[in-house]
């Protein structure tokens, strides 16, 4: 059975985007991750499924990570299906599902897409941490980086603050990092360099993806754990390896994320070809 996909990005995170609303395509984790394979598949850093959704929702979005382990959010990824719904229906606002929860989402005039991501969680449980701790000053550390913050924005992640990027030998700690027994479900680790209080450079270690040209959730939570440690306002502009993304961290406890969304190519696979478990 050959099916029909869309290869689309935010800032350089790239997904490979299918569409099951009209019937479900064997879309198993296993082919997920055959398919995410950036040597003998298509190649991205998440696999995205767009689904039906019930009631309150316009479609509901299926994450797994290259690993094909199942994801609850993913910031570029909905501002790319959200794209692709506005222009479907002519609506630029949509709501997308996902099961972190309910994300609203506009295509603005200019072209770029501002997706809510729903309220940052702060608790040590609901990011979740494998004991007690206070999750603005972990008590982490492998190298020359210590100390991060933590924040759940849909997905757990820990920000690490440097003064110094280049230096930071991010493929080698990440990895170890992402798998430290703090975290019972492993976790995304963001590197932040504060450039000024509105903007600064982010690299993320992508939790079951690696190192990738930008993080949505990775951005939102880095906005909100700068903030906290007082070395940032509200809002900035967030500076990542594929380009820049708004972040906005609304009194309501939201954080809205604004930015570029592209699609690479379109193409086709042969499902039956790939391994079903």
């Amino acid at each position: 059975m050959r099916a029909s996909f869309l290869k689309m990005h935010g800032c350089g995170n790239d997904f490979v985007v299918f569409d099951e609303r009209r019937g479900p395509l064997g879309l198993t984790p296993a082919r997920a991750a055959a398919i995410a394979n950036r040597r003998t598949g298509v190649g991205c850093d998440q696999f995205i499924v767009i689904e039906p959704a019930e009631a309150g929702a316009d479609a509901f979005m299926r994450i797994r990570n290259p690993d094909g382990a199942e994801a609850g959010a993913c910031g570029n990824a909905t501002r790319c299906v959200a794209h692709l719904l506005a222009a479907e229906t002519g609506r630029s606002r949509q709501v997308i599902r996902t099961i972190a929860g309910d994300l609203p989402s506009e295509v603005l005039p200019n072209g770029l897409v501002s997706v809510d991501m729903g309220p940052v969680r702060l608790d040590w449980r609901e990011v979740p941490l494998a004991r007690p701790m206070d999750t603005l000053d972990l008590d982490l550390s492998v190298g020359p980086v210590s100390h991060p913050a933590a924040a759940s924005m849909g997905n757990p992640h820990a920000t690490f603050f440097v003064t110094d990027m280049g230096s930071i030998p991010i493929d080698k700690i990440g990895p170890v990092l992402e798998r430290d027994p703090i975290f019972p479900e492993r976790a995304n680790i963001g590197f932040v360099q504060i450039l000024s209080p509105n903007r600064f450079r982010l690299r993320v270690w992508e939790r079951g993806a690696g190192l990738t040209l930008a993080c949505g959730s990775g951005a939102c939570a880095a906005l909100v754990n700068a903030a906290r440690r007082g070395l940032a306002g509200r809002q900035a502009t967030v500076i990542t390896d594929g380009g820049e993304l708004i972040i906005v961290w609304q009194d309501d406890n939201h954080v809205l994320m604004t930015g570029p969304v592209a699609t690479s190519f379109t193409g086709e696979i042969d499902l039956e070809a790939l391994p079903l478990n």
